[in-house]
């Protein structure tokens, strides 16, 4: 059995490690284009599991693919990572003060199998002045980031509270996903489901 993970993300690579598995990483590129007449959960999970289908065909039958997509959604308003200085500004200003969601997909794909789920926690930002602002986006961290921004960097200092599992807001949730893998056969600090069906 070998786990492939489906993500170019070095902070899921980081995440994922924390569960003491062996892997690889493999990806394809998708149309990652969200469908607004849709549900962002739904399209979310659906990104997840276009990801880990990408991969799909390129590795073994026993492999297991586990993907991931995360977003930051206020209101209606869904935020991926920005393209520009101008567009990270306006995100942040926009999340100032607000409390928002970050969702984030999760698929775990074998041959004849797949699982696909979300996580969602909410994230509260204290009021932020332009020029902090400013300085951060000159600091270039938040342009790999689904709303500007990361709890692992700098920007956490914005962060006034959390509900949820905030390992979802780095881009995986890690206790989640490790029940998902119990469900594949992997063994995670304890009986997988295959050692239940022995």
């Amino acid at each position: 059995m070998s786990i492939i993970l489906a993500s170019k993300s070095p902070r899921r690579r980081e995440l994922l490690s924390l569960l003491g598995i062996d892997f690889t990483v493999m990806t394809e590129d998708i149309d990652e284009t969200i469908n607004q007449s849709v549900p962002v959960e739904e399209e979310i999970k659906r990104l997840s599991y276009e990801k880990a289908k990408a991969v799909k065909n390129a590795v073994s039958d026993d492999s297991i693919i586990i993907a991931a997509d995360t977003v930051v959604v206020l209101g209606n308003q869904v935020f991926g990572k920005p393209k520009d200085d101008h567009q990270a500004k306006e995100m942040l200003r926009t999340l100032s003060g607000k409390t928002h969601k970050v969702i984030t997909g999760v698929t775990v794909m074998k041959k004849n199998k797949s699982d696909t789920r979300a996580a969602v926690t909410e994230v509260t930002f204290r009021n932020l002045s332009d020029k902090e602002i400013q300085e951060y986006i000159n600091t270039g961290d938040p342009f790999d980031k689904a709303g500007a921004y990361a709890l692992q960097g700098i920007s956490t200092i914005f962060v006034s509270g959390i509900s949820g599992d905030h390992f979802n807001v780095y881009g995986l949730p890690v206790s989640m996903l490790a029940s998902m893998l119990r469900d594949f056969g992997v063994k995670i600090l304890g009986e997988s489901s295959e050692d239940k069906n022995a």
